[in-house]
């Protein structure tokens, strides 16, 4: 068939123009979304370094008193929350792998034996917050497994025609899907994450898959917690702008962390990283909204194994200046490979914390660290991108406030890039440490040498 003939057919043309005015229709909510003012988030939140802990893999021991007996070293690298990953029971049925999945909630109310009791949570908890350490937990609302304590009440649940409960995904055949059109799953699960903000003083929560659970139970959630614990931190596992208007204080930058992996390991030009950040960010999401910088996370391979040694600490020099509130997961400080995401996630591989020939990570993230914590200009949201000469190789942005400027220069190829940087007025920048080593002083960004996978931040005042 001809295709031409086929759309100068009237009523195909009708067609295409009703299905292009449903696709204005249904991109509306989106612009009016990035026309709104993401809800107010407090300060220590938006200046945060946020570090993940696995409890199972962080000490040899895989308890909480593991994670209690290292505060004082996280507290010198510099970070300031310390979120643990899912704390409750792991459920057997079905479960995957030799353990089971930490998302797979046996009983939303218990703690996992096998990282101690709640005595010992509430130790970790006091000894963090005496060190001036926020603590949030891991909370999986979407589902629970197939033996948790709550399918004493099917009715809880998602159920088929013939009123079986089911898994939220086909492939999620460990966990058992929470129905949220039921008034009494949004009472049990409200109530649940009121006790443990109440009972540990808790900081807030990581919230698994919040995309998948309604808004409106969620906005109820932050109207509960707030009257317990006023400025609670909420973050969304998420890429779902309508969730950082009212209940969240920051989600996921999945899509930029996707757009690295793509330039990374894929060979896609560098420009696509401010392509994704200008457009999903900037275009879709509320005015000031904040998101988690993320090169590395329990759901796949470590940084240093998908990137390489160097290119991973490139990520990380472009995250931690970049707007947004970075994230270190446990051993990405000292440049741990061992194996993550799935199936790694369902068993026991204790981080390896003096992997051979890398000392200067955590160096490098105590350095990025500092230079956020001093430097205000990195914990606002202004950021302009800068043109540059090899836009293939490099990102190039720059950050500001009153007092001062600073320019972000990565390159994210593995040969040396000599390149042009387009900042107006071009004189007077100094190169910082930390970096590559390199404290190459720079009157001007007009010509710069970058080996493969060097980074640089120069400074000037105002």
């Amino acid at each position: 068939m001809n295709s031409n003939r086929l759309f100068a057919c009237p009523a195909r043309a009708f067609l295409g123009l009703l299905l292009g005015a449903l696709t204005a229709l249904a991109a509306e909510p989106t612009a009016s979304l990035s026309a709104l003012t993401a809800r107010p988030t407090p300060a220590w939140i938006r200046d945060a370094v946020v570090y993940e802990i696995f409890p199972r893999n962080f000490s040899p021991g895989g308890d909480f008193a593991g994670v209690t007996a290292k505060l004082d070293e996280l507290k010198d690298l510099g970070v300031d929350v310390l979120w643990l990953m899912p704390i409750h029971p792991i459920g057997r049925v079905k479960a995957k792998g030799t353990i089971g999945s930490p998302y797979a909630v046996q009983d939303y109310y218990a703690v996992n034996p096998d990282y101690g009791t709640k005595a010992d949570l509430r130790r970790l908890v006091d000894a963090a917050h005496q060190r001036g350490l926020k603590v949030i937990i891991d909370i999986v609302a979407n589902h629970t497994s197939w033996d948790s304590v709550m399918l004493s009440n099917p009715l809880f649940y998602k159920r088929d025609a013939a009123g079986h409960v089911i898994s939220p995904h086909a492939d999620w055949a460990d966990v058992a899907g929470l129905d949220y059109t039921n008034p009494e799953t949004h009472r049990y699960m409200r109530e649940m994450l009121q006790y443990w903000v109440k009972e540990y003083a808790l900081d807030g929560y990581r919230c698994d898959v919040a995309s998948e659970v309604p808004t409106d139970f969620w906005e109820a959630v932050r109207a509960d917690l707030e009257k317990i614990r006023p400025g609670v931190f909420l973050l969304a596992e998420a890429d779902k702008p309508e969730l950082l208007v009212k209940a969240f204080d920051a989600d996921y930058g999945w899509p930029l962390m996707g757009t690295l992996n793509k330039v990374l390991m894929e060979g896609a030009p560098a420009s696509e990283l401010q392509r994704t950040w200008t457009q999903v960010e900037r275009g879709k999401y509320p005015q000031h909204a904040l998101h988690l910088r993320i090169s590395d996370n329990h759901d796949e391979a470590r940084a240093v194994s998908r990137f390489g040694w160097k290119a991973a600490l490139a990520a990380s020099a472009m995250m931690f200046t970049l707007d947004g509130v970075p994230l270190i997961y446990n051993g990405m400080e000292v440049g741990d490979s061992s194996e993550s995401g799935d199936p790694a996630l369902f068993e026991k591989l204790p981080i390896f914390w003096q992997p051979k020939q890398r000392g200067q990570f955590r160096d490098t993230y105590r350095q990025l660290i500092a230079l956020r914590k001093q430097h205000a200009a990195f914990r606002n949201d202004d950021v302009t991108w800068l043109k540059n000469s090899s836009p293939d190789n490099l990102v190039t942005f720059l950050r500001r406030d009153a007092q001062e400027e600073f320019v972000t220069v990565v390159n994210f190829s593995n040969r040396p890039v000599t390149a042009a940087v387009e900042v107006a007025p071009g004189g007077n920048f100094t190169a910082l440490p930390p970096g590559s080593g390199s404290a190459e002083p720079a009157a001007d960004l007009a010509r710069l040498s970058l080996g493969a996978f060097e980074w640089r931040i120069y400074r000037r005042g105002k």
